[in-house]
């Protein structure tokens, strides 16, 4: 059985920089797509940033781009969510979740998914 654990949330002062954590286990990992969601009150889940463990390609929302980086530690099978200058509007659930291609991680058609972890902001 494949779990995903996130770590890293909590209080963070806008304009601090944050790193959450999306640990993978289970005896078979087969999802080679791995991403990251958030999810305000009232809102759907929305894709974040995604990268493929085996190429390392990785793909962003526009309104990510240039103030989150995802990476992955493949020995450790954990990915990496940075986010730089946090913002208000970057408070949110994160979560992680696997797929098998990108159309599905991106639309969040994501077979596994992680508990969840909660970044609040303070300004």
């Amino acid at each position: 059985q494949v779990q995903l654990q996130e770590s890293g949330g909590g209080l963070v002062q806008a304009g601090d920089s944050l790193r959450l954590s999306c640990r993978a286990s289970g005896r078979f990992f087969s999802h080679d797509y791995m991403g990251w969601f958030r999810q305000t009150p009232g809102q759907s889940q929305k894709f974040v940033a995604g990268i493929n463990w085996l190429s390392g390609t990785k793909r962003y929302a526009t309104s990510v781009e240039g103030h989150c980086t995802i990476s992955v530690d493949t020995a450790t099978l954990t990915v990496y969510l940075q986010i730089d200058s946090v913002k208000p509007e970057d408070a949110a659930i994160y979560s992680c979740a696997g797929a098998t291609s990108w159309p599905e991680l991106q639309n969040g058609a994501c077979d596994i998914w992680g508990q969840g972890t909660q970044v609040t902001v303070s300004s």
